[in-house]
């Protein structure tokens, strides 16, 4: 189920969103301002705000699902990191109401998921979940660069 919900808020809920805007309204935005708008929100807003929520709420999953550690001792620190992942998916649902908050949202997204991945490629021991974490974040950090250079021409 987790590696599902990854690959919807990631890849599928943001083109389906690109694709119905678009067909909705054919004069409207540009494609690239639509998957500026719709990445931020699925991936910056969503995807944060449900991680942030489900870390703060069961510390476990984040602790030894993602990263092994079955030790109570590492849930204070998952909650913090949840506490973090709730600022930013904050930030990043309302650019659908706050337009000019879509480029810091993915500043802010963009180096999170960055750092992230970084610090799971740097891991020499990763299971399955982390694997697919890693590349996501990854394809996150991609997408949100075209969106911040193509929000600041």
């Amino acid at each position: 189920m987790y590696i599902v919900s990854v690959v919807l808020l990631l890849a599928i809920l943001p083109a389906a969103s690109v694709i119905l805007e678009a067909v909705l309204t054919p004069h409207g935005a540009s494609i690239a301002g639509l998957v500026g708008k719709w990445y931020a929100f699925w991936a910056c807003g969503v995807r944060l705000l449900l991680a942030g929520i489900r870390q703060v709420g069961q510390p476990r999953f984040t602790a030894v699902e993602i990263f092994d550690l079955d030790n109570v001792k590492a849930f204070p620190i998952v909650r913090e990191i949840g506490f973090g992942n709730l600022a930013m998916g904050t930030l990043g649902v309302c650019t659908i109401f706050r337009p000019a908050w879509l480029v810091p949202a993915a500043i802010v997204g963009g180096l999170y998921y960055g750092f992230a991945g970084l610090g799971h490629l740097l891991r020499t021991e990763r299971n399955l979940k982390e694997t697919v974490v890693m590349v996501s974040d990854g394809f996150a950090v991609l997408v949100l660069v075209a969106v911040v250079v193509n929000g600041l021409r």
